[in-house]
């Protein structure tokens, strides 16, 4: 089979990237696309992944957005019109689909954020839908979701590619190693994403309160977020410019704040202590793994009360009925690219 996956953000890769080398094993033939937005680019390559850039992001404004969208989508249509791909695939990929319907390709549109507006496109121009078993029928039937073509995958989106990666770390596990400070990695907000409401910039004051007494680690969201904390106020601060592995950050990260966002989630199913300080609506699935203790959510983090739980944060072990369910979900997905 020739499979296209369309990887428009940096959590995409993380996702996919087992299933892809899985596949490429079994003869598969597997084309990639993305766009500059975030670390895709970083970790591509960080990856090996051969891959084509097509278009561009157009920003946080939802006019560029509107403006945008079909230029990027006659572009896929340009590249992928004449490779012959038997099956598309994404997760949050509003383009996608769209090309799929337009070139006459199956395809499987995958998401877990229920405020995307770029949903409805997705929906309506999907063969198959993908989503979490918490995602009810009636919120997707809001953004135009057929039901017939909902197939919902057990446990969560991060599942899918978490149970790997768990086995990978604990084959590579060896004694603890002493540092000299804790560390605490930080993900901001999303400047640019259209769902998001919440405030701008509104972790300068923790990250001050913290670098004097912890090794702070950055991870930005975009060039323009690191130049942002290269300001020389945050000297001290790591600020991360290249892409790193979610396998390199976990064993090595006592504390995790996140401003929302898929690497948040990762963390607290790892079993990492991990404070999410997003400031809008939480999405279902946040909100599904808040019930079950998995972060904790202060939108108003001090660091001093930041400071005060990682005196007392342990690392858990992974959930392992998410990593189990994660692995069932792997198993369906691959099987629906193969299967239809």
């Amino acid at each position: 089979m020739r499979i296209w996956f369309e990887l428009t953000n940096s959590p995409h890769i993380n996702m996919f990237a087992a299933m892809i080398r899985e596949l490429q094993r079994e003869g598969h033939e597997v084309i990639i696309t993305c766009r500059p937005l975030a670390n895709t680019i970083d970790l591509l390559d960080l990856h090996g992944f051969k891959y084509e850039v097509v278009g561009q992001h157009y920003g946080g404004k939802f006019s560029a957005k509107v403006f945008g969208f079909p230029v990027r989508v006659a572009q896929l249509c340009k590249y992928i019109g004449s490779r012959k791909v038997d099956m598309a695939i994404s997760q949050s990929s509003f383009h996608s689909p769209v090309v799929a319907r337009l070139l006459g390709i199956r395809s499987i549109y995958m998401n877990d954020n229920e405020h995307a507006m770029g949903n409805i496109p997705s929906f309506i121009c999907a063969s198959t839908i993908m989503v979490p078993e918490f995602l009810s029928i009636e919120k997707l039937k809001k953004q135009w979701a057929n039901p017939k073509k909902v197939k919902h995958y057990p446990g969560v989106k991060e599942g899918l590619y978490l149970w790997e990666l768990d086995q990978r770390l604990a084959q590579r596990q060896g004694g603890t190693v002493s540092k000299p400070r804790r560390k605490i990695y930080i993900r901001p907000e999303p400047w640019t994403a259209q769902y998001y409401k919440g405030s701008r910039n509104f972790l300068d004051d923790l990250v001050l309160g913290l670098k004097d007494h912890v090794d702070v680690i950055l991870l930005p969201r975009g060039k323009d977020q690191g130049v942002h904390y290269q300001d020389p106020k945050f000297a001290g601060v790591r600020v991360v410019t290249t892409a790193l592995d979610i396998a390199d950050i976990a064993p090595d990260c006592d504390l995790f704040i996140g401003a929302g966002g898929t690497m948040t989630r990762e963390m607290a199913v790892l079993g990492i202590p991990t404070i999410s300080v997003y400031q809008d609506e939480l999405l279902d699935v946040d909100q599904h793994l808040l019930e079950t203790g998995a972060f904790r959510h202060e939108p108003q983090l001090t660091a001093q009360h930041a400071l005060d739980y990682l005196a007392i944060a342990t690392a858990r072990p992974p959930d392992r009925r998410l990593l189990e369910k994660g692995k069932a979900a792997y198993n369906m997905v691959k099987q629906h690219i193969l299967n239809g």
